[in-house]
């Protein structure tokens, strides 16, 4: 849902891109501060309580940001690469293991709930993947997109209640997961 959002604020996404390309840095340099700023929230979520719950969540929705910039400054500069898909792409799974660790040792859900939150995103992406690689299209297939798991997460953070944006995230996950695998299979009859 998010990712069609994004493709409908175009024109303002390319004024972010523009804006954030006169700092002279490369997208990747925008993917690594996007990562930075989500192991400094896994690093929040990590110290337990409400303070590091609602900076863990007002630093992924930071984080979430510079995600769009990236991407942003890629397109506006040009400099869009397979190379740094990859490197977007990849970074991105870090950061998702960063944050569940962190919620983990924070204490704020059951290692039970967390293993599946993480395992269902995990494979949300990994569906994506394995279906591009296949020609089959599962971008914008689901509700529990990358995006969307991160703002429930982040947004029920703030409020002081990561264990419910824990158990949101891994409902979305699964049943895009299983959205997504249905869709495979039957494409690829």
């Amino acid at each position: 849902m998010l990712d069609r959002l994004r493709t409908k604020l175009g024109s303002a996404l390319v004024s972010v891109g523009s804006w954030f390309a006169h700092i002279e840095t490369s997208p990747t340099a925008w993917t690594i501060v996007g990562l930075m700023v989500s192991l400094l929230a896994a690093a929040a979520y990590s110290t337990s309580g409400f303070d590091g719950e609602v900076l863990g969540g007002v630093l992924v929705l930071v984080a979430g940001w510079f995600d769009v910039v990236d991407g942003a400054v890629a397109r506006v500069t040009g400099r869009a690469s397979k190379r740094g898909a990859f490197l977007d792409s990849t970074l991105d799974r870090v950061a998702e293991v960063a944050l569940f660790a962190g919620i983990l040792l924070g204490g704020y859900s059951t290692p039970f709930l967390v293993l599946m939150a993480l395992s269902f995103s995990l494979l949300v992406s990994y569906t994506r993947a394995k279906g591009d690689a296949l020609g089959v299209t599962l971008s914008g297939v689901g509700i529990g997109e990358r995006s969307e798991r991160l703002l429930a997460l982040a947004v029920l953070s703030v409020v002081g209640q990561a264990y419910w944006g824990v158990v949101v995230v891994m409902v979305a996950a699964l049943y895009t997961f299983l959205e997504r695998g249905y869709r495979a299979v039957a494409t690829l009859k």
